[in-house]
């Protein structure tokens, strides 16, 4: 006689009425062939995108003319034989022309192109019979026009001044090397031992100079 298995009943399972109701948002993008193609990119493109030009400019009493020994730096260029320079150690290296250089709103005129020239070199003398002044301080320089505003500004390091261009961006275009006729203001300077233009206006405006 077989045995009867007796099943416990289950607890009925409550049915609740819900009115959420989920909510799925798909998002499409269209693409086309072209776009699914990877593009390959070159080592050459991404350096590009990472350099920035320093360009050095070394402030010298000693030499004759601005100068600069690489010739992609300079516009309205004029191929010229001008003459050789000589430096300390005796080596002696030719003038090959001359020409504009600008950066930004800067144009810097008449800097010669001298072949196998290392640096970039600024004469504080060509500055200086442009009607500009040149100030040197403990760690700064300034190059400044006969209203006392430094057009340049460079900095002191290692016994050097140096101006870095690619920072200089100028309101308007500066020619810092068309000769100029010598102004009372540049005659004041002078006669006040080298004294900054600023100031020399500031004593024009006041009538505190004779003869201006």
């Amino acid at each position: 006689i077989a045995t009867p298995t007796i099943v416990p009943s289950r607890e009925p399972i409550p049915i609740v009425n819900s009115t959420y109701k989920p909510v799925v948002a798909l998002v499409y993008s269209r693409k086309t062939k072209a776009a699914n193609k990877k593009v390959p990119v070159s080592n050459s493109t991404i350096t590009k995108s990472l350099v920035v030009q320093i360009v050095l400019w070394y402030l010298d009493s000693g030499c004759s003319k601005h100068m600069t020994g690489d010739r992609s730096q300079l516009v309205n260029y004029v191929q010229k034989f001008l003459g050789t320079v000589k430096f300390g150690n005796d080596h002696v290296a030719k003038i090959m022309g001359y020409g504009d250089y600008r950066i930004g709103n800067v144009i810097i005129s008449w800097v010669y192109y001298v072949e196998g020239l290392g640096n970039n070199l600024f004469y504080v003398g060509q500055f200086c019979d442009s009607n500009l002044e040149v100030a040197f301080r403990q760690h700064t320089c300034f190059i400044r026009n006969l209203d006392g505003v430094d057009l340049l500004t460079g900095s002191q390091g290692n016994n050097l001044y140096t101006l870095s261009l690619q920072d200089m961006m100028a309101s308007s275009p500066i020619c810092l090397l068309s000769k100029a006729s010598k102004t009372k203001s540049w005659l004041w300077h002078r006669r006040l031992s080298h004294l900054n233009f600023g100031v020399i206006n500031h004593l024009a405006r006041q009538g505190l100079v004779e003869d201006f």
